[in-house]
């Protein structure tokens, strides 16, 4: 018989002020001293010596070092068997793209990752999952969670705000995920794990009463990456992204084929979010709130992001996970879903016609 399962959940998990700075102290104390690190673009200009030199001070010796702008799997693959046998662990620090594909790299190794992201945009950073380009189309592939997530606040305060309201975006929308996956066990297409859901609903309500001045008060933005990372760690509770991405993601996802150019995944997932809460009729005044008073909304007019494509992608939404059963994959829901997109005050001031 077997009791419970097994998990992993980060043996690093240091979220604040300085953290890259103490980046080499972090390793050690797990004896992780030979490593190899991945930046974004252009960030070895930006953060490079302080990692170095932190590293250096700590006697972690950097195996090999470079920039990547690729999530191709092939390239990923290639990587990953060039890495040296004696290195220990993977570190990739930067965006989405760096850290995917340094995820997937130590997956296929076998090493430890840790991971260190520079932008709050979404919780790619804390998930077991990568999304990478498989024959040209976006594509999640399992990989592992991070064995270690290391978030400065301070390089999170210094990048551009619309990486800030993405990962307000995705975070919210925990709020529909969780009700979408309560919906699908109704109608018995699947099995809620009540452990995951006490962790997201934890996660996000925690996110949502954080009292601010501005979305860059260190409170906030802690408050922000610190529920990011429980989301991560929901999935891996649940066994799937469940508890974290319901019909809101589906959304995205429609959209993502849709748009030439898609806008930051968060900031999709966002106004998804408001759509479905009141599809739902969940929670959507607090997503609402948190939408407008974080200056999210404002953002999002500036964008120029057309209705039709919405109505587009909410029709396309059930194809994305077929075997799922969120709301979007009721007709009626369909059709509220795009009335609204028609109709709505809030929508009819950011999303163009």
């Amino acid at each position: 018989m077997q009791i419970g399962k097994e998990m992993a959940i980060p043996s690093i998990l240091k979220i604040g002020n300085g953290a890259l700075g103490k980046i080499g102290g972090y390793l050690k104390t797990e004896g992780l001293d030979q490593v190899v690190l991945f930046f974004g673009n252009g960030l070895i200009d930006m953060f490079g010596e302080l990692v170095m030199n932190s590293l250096k001070e700590a006697d972690v010796n950097v195996l090999e070092y470079n920039e990547l702008d690729t999530v191709d799997i092939d390239d990923i693959i290639t990587l990953a068997f060039a890495i040296p046998n004696k290195a220990k662990a993977v570190i990739s620090i930067g965006g989405g793209k760096v850290i995917d594909a340094g995820k997937y790299a130590a997956f296929l190794r076998n090493l430890p990752f840790i991971s260190v992201p520079t932008s709050s945009s979404s919780d790619g950073f804390s998930s077991a999952s990568a999304s990478l380009l498989v024959q040209g189309k976006r594509t999640s592939v399992p990989a592992r969670l991070a064995y270690g997530i290391i978030v400065d606040t301070q390089v999170i305060r210094t990048a551009p705000e619309k990486f800030i309201y993405s990962g307000i975006g995705d975070m919210i929308s925990k709020i529909t995920a969780l009700y979408d996956w309560i919906f699908e066990e109704k109608a018995g297409c699947g099995e809620v794990n009540d452990f995951a859901v006490m962790i997201a609903k934890k996660a996000v309500n925690s996110f949502v009463r954080t009292p601010y001045e501005s979305i860059k008060d260190e409170l906030f933005l802690k408050e922000l990456l610190d529920s990011l990372a429980m989301s991560g760690i929901a999935n891996e509770i649940a066994g799937s992204s469940a508890p974290t991405s319901g019909s809101e993601h589906l959304i995205s996802h429609a959209l993502d084929k849709i748009l030439e150019v898609p806008q930051l995944h968060g900031i999709q997932v966002g106004i998804a979010t408001y759509i479905m809460a009141k599809v739902q009729d969940h929670r959507y005044i607090r997503v609402s709130t948190v939408l407008k008073d974080t200056g999210f909304w404002d953002y999002v007019a500036t964008l120029h992001m057309k209705k039709a494509d919405f109505l587009k992608a909410i029709d396309m939404a059930p194809t994305i996970k077929p075997h799922r059963h969120t709301y979007l994959h009721e007709e009626e829901y369909r059709e509220a879903a795009k009335k609204l997109v028609l109709e709505d005050e809030v929508l009819n001031r950011v999303l163009k016609d």
